[in-house]
């Protein structure tokens, strides 16, 4: 098992600087106020920051001010690599993560980024909140990485700069932004294009500049980033259905006490229904104003994709027999 060097140049400075300057963990504040901070890199306008500023709401209420859930969006404490190392030694509370980024830190995880994997919205909202979600969500704990929930991220897919992705040779020779997952570079590369890794809070930059000729997302981070000011086609071909989840430094919450627990575990529950419900309405929202936008949105045919990443799927019962086995769970879940 791999482990993460959390003491690349970068990261090292960051957290000479964090750790020096102010305690980002969890901490009894005045009165013996329990205070946990949670930074993410998304910006206020997105329906996850708005789901966590209700979470923050749902503890106060729950705990009657003995808990208090201070939110950093914007990327204020670090990107989201960096966010996850912070908890990993105990410097940050929580944070949001796409698990296409945890599989690098639990790598079951890499299991929700396989795609064409669910068969409908429904199917993975089942599968995420049953057994094998739960399973999934404590994978990380190894790692000091404990899941409170899944967030819904919705569908991701292309977008580009010069013309619409209407088939995998559309993607032949371009350069995609991929997170920095293992699996969305593979799947990249099986339909024939050069997959990037680029930060999300340098894509913007990235695509302007050529760096990259597309991206791939859900329809509200589009919005939200402004990505549709240079990209002008989005091909809807719903590859992947990576959720989002909530995660807790273990180190944090081992200092809790079990009452505490479960008010964070509660108020992140509530957390995510109201976020599957506000999420389904931006992301109606985010596709109007695309469309205003002047982007041209195409609905390419799913087949030859799905055919085109079927040996992926190969590789994996070959080399991974355990991860082929929940894949299997998962396809046959009701």
């Amino acid at each position: 098992m791999k482990f993460v060097n959390y003491f690349k140049p970068n990261i090292f400075l960051k957290l000479l600087i964090f750790i020096s300057l102010f305690s980002l963990y969890s901490c009894k504040g005045t009165g013996g106020k329990t205070v946990i901070k949670l930074g993410h890199g998304l910006d206020t306008n997105h329906p996850v920051h708005s789901a966590m500023l209700y979470m923050a709401d749902k503890l106060e209420e729950k705990s009657g001010g003995k808990m208090e859930l201070k939110v950093y969006p914007n990327a204020q404490l670090g990107n989201e690599r960096e966010l996850v190392e912070l908890l990993q030694i105990g410097s940050l509370g929580m944070t949001k993560v796409s698990s296409a980024v945890m599989e690098s830190f639990a790598p079951k995880i890499q299991v929700l980024s396989q795609p064409y994997l669910f068969r409908d919205d429904a199917h993975r909202e089942r599968v995420l909140n049953g057994e094998i979600g739960k399973m999934l969500l404590n994978e990380g704990t190894q790692f000091w990485l404990k899941g409170l929930c899944f967030y819904d991220a919705g569908s991701r897919s292309f977008y580009s700069k010069d013309k619409p992705v209407e088939s995998p040779d559309d993607l032949v020779g371009k350069k995609i932004r991929v997170m920095e997952s293992n699996t969305a570079i593979n799947m990249v590369k099986s339909f024939g294009g050069s997959p990037t890794p680029v930060s999300w809070g340098e894509l913007y930059t990235a695509l302007q500049q050529g760096i990259v000729d597309g991206a791939e997302n859900n329809p509200p981070s589009v919005i939200s980033s402004r990505h549709y000011e240079i990209c002008k086609f989005y091909s809807i071909d719903e590859h992947t259905a990576v959720p989002d989840m909530l995660i807790v430094s273990t180190k944090v919450w081992d200092r809790l006490s079990d009452q505490e627990r479960e008010w964070l575990q509660e108020a992140a529950d509530e957390s995510a229904v109201y976020e599957y419900k506000i999420w389904a309405e931006a992301e109606e929202e985010s596709m109007k104003q695309l469309e205003e936008a002047g982007v041209t949105i195409t609905y390419p045919d799913k087949e030859p994709f799905r055919k085109a990443v079927e040996p992926m799927y190969e590789e994996i019962k070959r080399t991974q027999p355990e991860m082929y086995e929940i894949i299997e769970k998962i396809r046959n879940h009701e």
